[in-house]
């Protein structure tokens, strides 16, 4: 199976269009564009009956606390962890393509509404639904595709994968409300094939500047 794009070269950056963050030209961040890229798939196995996508960043600070502080800069080897940017289930195989922007265009606050996606897929919640909790102005289920937001002080240079799997499943066993840690555990003895694509992103000034 095979996954490509014509928004960014696989492993090269990703352009900020496709992010939910952009640099503001001050050294920090402003929501931006956060249209979901282009993708396409072909030579599915047979048997497929429908497609996941998922799209995380395996980059994300682990504990929250110095994120985006002013004066801190988060080392590069500081804890790490999961953060699910996009969770589709149950997507038909045909047509073999998400067009751009067909899912997301602009960040939403308190999140854009789910789980139902077009063509009888279903949205899964991202973790900006944990990431904004307690925060009045933005808390909500936030659910389809929010593109890279990574913190304008982390050092490291982020990293996205988006993983499509081909299912024996018309429709995968999951509660109403799922993440993406629900999606893998569904998937488990029901991928037929899977293919990635990935891009790197970073909202920190100095490494935009090429400085180290």
């Amino acid at each position: 199976m095979k996954l490509w794009s014509d928004s960014w070269t696989n492993g090269d950056r990703i352009p900020p269009r496709y992010a939910a963050g952009r640099p503001d030209g001050n050294g920090r961040a402003a929501f931006g564009d956060n249209l979901n890229p282009h993708l396409a798939w072909s030579e599915l196995p047979e048997g497929t009956r429908s497609m996941a996508l998922v799209c995380h960043d395996f980059d994300a600070p682990a504990e929250g606390g110095q994120v985006n502080r002013e004066g801190v800069q988060l080392p590069g080897d500081l804890e790490r962890t999961d953060f699910f940017h996009w969770v589709l289930v149950d997507l038909p195989p045909q047509p073999m393509v998400i067009r751009e922007g067909e899912f997301s265009r602009g960040f939403v606050a308190h999140g854009k509404p789910g789980p139902a996606a077009p063509n009888g897929a279903r949205h899964g919640r991202n973790d900006y639904t944990r990431w904004f909790e307690g925060d009045a102005a933005m808390a909500g289920d936030y659910f389809g595709y929010d593109g890279p937001f990574p913190p304008w002080n982390d050092s490291l240079v982020h990293h996205y994968v988006f993983t499509l799997y081909a299912v024996a499943l018309p429709r995968l066993p999951l509660p109403a409300v799922f993440d993406g840690p629900d999606v893998r555990r569904a998937l488990a003895g029901h991928v037929l094939a899977e293919a990635t694509y990935s891009g790197t992103y970073t909202l920190n000034q100095r490494l935009l500047e090429g400085k180290r």
